[in-house]
């Protein structure tokens, strides 16, 4: 690197910055901000001497490229997207498909997935000679540990994958998909994965971020890491084959989209949710016509390029005004408390309920506002209303947030139909007289429903 010179006796520290250049098979510091030469790499270092210390500080931008792809027919043995499709390079495919080496693969599927679809997934497999390992596991929330990510990291590795050519590949729900993940991100300290959501809610939410996790001590997620997958594939004939709850499960993230960037998508679920609860996001000319398959489509695009949006500049949460995390402040506490009785999207929409009530109380939601987004969320068969959603709860989540998010409790609320805001100023006086009107409001027809 070179040894630098100390003249002027005065001075308390001396700072260098160094580009790194590659010369043959090795790096080179050198001197200065405008370094020319073939090989310079974004990484820097900053050198700095004092009297006492001396000191390298080094500047390394880690670049991910992930692919999310929106496909059909997905399990057809013509279709390569699952084998191939996460290669980027057009030449390292055409070098891959010329050296015709068998293509060695090792999968992760949800149990109940693997009951609908695992003779298809074996058929697949087998049409395009590929020499796999299939594991399936029952990827419940309750068993999102690590204890199972160990179980998958021991199967992989009696499997002898090659980490640099043999993506692991993930295919079930968002528990499923965030297992599997961590699982990747440990082996062999990062080795490829690919999603495959088989629900609505991981289709627009978990297969299109970076975060992967397990459940710890008792809290949502508490063990984790952001790696992105090298490519998430959705198809959305998969969610056919999943209960009609699950499919309201998953309009909960796509409203919570809606309310915080899009009216329009708010507009499209409010006028055709419940075209989409019956039909399952898929084509049925019987009933409703060619329109169906239009408004699904539309409503997923969306919602994966809203929240695109939201994630690509922040895929690390460098940033932690997020609006994406609007029903996510007291939900994951209530979820854990009364696991397994409500679905991620459930907590979730009933935070987001509340949170609407927030933002008229603080007159940043009209009257009318208020109560179209509530008819929406019951339109779409979301609960809007839990008993063991308490004001003792809500307190303790937010002082938790308060510590997790530098001193701020960063509150995503809805400002208008499709616009929201971040704020660190809701008083405990509005966020009780919120609540006091919410349960007045909401729990006598939570429970008229549940009685009928």
């Amino acid at each position: 690197m070179g040894k630098v010179n100390l003249e002027d006796n005065d001075t308390k520290e001396k700072k260098t910055e160094f580009s790194l250049v590659r010369v043959k098979d090795t790096w080179k510091c050198k001197r200065g901000k405008k370094v020319t030469a073939d090989n310079v790499s974004a990484a820097k270092i900053y050198e700095s001497i004092t009297e006492n210390s001396t000191s390298w500080t080094v500047v390394s931008p880690i670049v991910f490229t992930y692919k999310v792809t929106e496909t059909r027919d997905l399990l057809d043995p013509s279709n390569q997207t699952l084998l191939l499709g996460h290669i980027n390079d057009p030449q390292q495919l055409e070098d891959m498909k010329k050296l015709n080496k068998q293509i060695r693969r090792f999968l992760v599927v949800d149990q109940e997935v693997y009951k609908f679809y695992g003779p298809k997934l074996t058929e697949y497999l087998e049409a395009n000679k590929v020499l796999y390992k299939i594991l399936a596991l029952p990827t419940t929330e309750e068993n999102k540990s690590m204890t199972m990510a160990l179980k998958i990291l021991e199967e992989v590795n009696n499997f002898s994958l090659d980490r640099r050519t043999e993506p692991i590949i993930a295919i079930g729900g968002g528990v499923c998909l965030d297992i599997v993940g961590l699982a990747a991100s440990l082996y062999r300290r990062r080795t490829p994965y690919i999603r495959v959501p088989t629900t609505l809610l991981s289709y627009i939410d978990a297969s299109v971020g970076a975060k992967t996790g397990v459940n710890f001590a008792n809290c949502k997620n508490k063990l984790g890491a952001y790696i992105p997958p090298a490519a998430a594939f959705l198809d959305l004939s998969f969610i056919q084959t999943v209960p009609r709850r699950q499919i309201s499960n998953g309009l909960a993230e796509m409203l919570k989209m809606a309310l915080m960037k899009h009216r329009g998508l708010f507009e499209l679920l409010e006028t055709h949710g419940r075209m989409l609860l019956d039909t399952k996001f898929q084509a049925d000319n019987r009933v409703y016509g060619r329109n169906c398959m239009q408004v699904a489509s539309q409503a997923t695009r969306i919602a994966i390029v809203t929240m695109l949006e939201e994630l690509a500049p922040n895929l690390w949460e460098d940033d932690l005004n997020r609006l994406v995390d609007f029903g996510h402040l007291i939900s994951p506490a209530l979820e854990m408390k009364v696991l397994p009785s409500l679905l991620h999207g459930e907590a979730v929409n009933i935070d987001m309920s509340y949170m609407v009530y927030v933002s008229k109380e603080r007159g940043l939601l009209t009257e009318e506002e208020k109560h179209r987004i509530i008819n929406c969320m019951v339109g779409l068969e979301l609960p809007v209303w839990h008993e063991a959603f308490t004001m003792e709860l809500i307190q303790k989540s937010l002082q938790d947030r308060l510590k997790h998010s530098g001193g701020l409790v960063r509150m995503p609320l809805p400002v208008a139909l499709g616009e929201a805001e971040i704020s660190n100023d809701t008083s405990c006086e509005i966020l009780h007289r919120a609540y006091v009107k919410w349960c007045d409001e909401l729990s006598v027809s939570t429970d008229s429903n549940s009685d009928s």
